[in-house]
């Protein structure tokens, strides 16, 4: 398949440019990635546009949380979370959303980011584009569980940092 100038091949593993996705990928990339990389393969070619981009794997997350050790750390607060408890629900999850976000990415996944961003952005006439920055769960709409809205989205992001 020739992949389009502006999308060239992934700068790691753990990066996979949309339009290489289909739904058979939803357990790496998760349902909105691969729904969109389905999109792209099958509508550009009937002249429907849908935007490209790149998504970051369910593995480089499972890295992420292994680089940073935190997987103990989660199960630990997690273990005698009594689930009833929306209080104790709320803190916890304040508490593993803060690890989270105060742990920095693994080198190799922050460098890819960062080529993969400037790619996209080379490939649509240079300067920062503005991207959206979206979950994408590879557990989502399932018939016993949904996380739709569960998930932070940023619109209108511009930059690398």
């Amino acid at each position: 398949m020739n992949q389009p100038a502006s999308q060239p091949p992934a700068p790691t593993a753990n990066i996979l440019w949309l339009h290489d996705l289909r739904l058979t990928d939803l357990a790496q990339v998760g349902g909105k990635n691969s729904s969109l990389g389905e999109m792209i393969g099958q509508l550009s070619g009937l002249g429907v546009s849908v935007p490209g981009g790149f998504a970051t794997t369910a593995d480089a997350f499972k890295e992420f949380i292994a680089y940073n050790q935190l997987h103990q750390r989660i199960y630990d607060r997690l273990a005698t979370l009594d689930v009833e408890d929306v209080a104790a629900l709320t803190a916890a999850g304040a508490e593993i959303r803060g690890w989270v976000i105060d742990a920095p990415l693994q080198p190799d996944l922050d460098g890819g980011i960062r080529e993969a961003y400037a790619k996209l952005c080379a490939g649509n006439g240079g300067g920062d584009v503005a991207v959206a920055v979206r979950s994408s769960a590879t557990a989502e709409d399932l018939p016993d569980a949904s996380f739709a809205g569960q998930q932070e989205t940023f619109l209108n992001v511009t930059g690398a940092d």
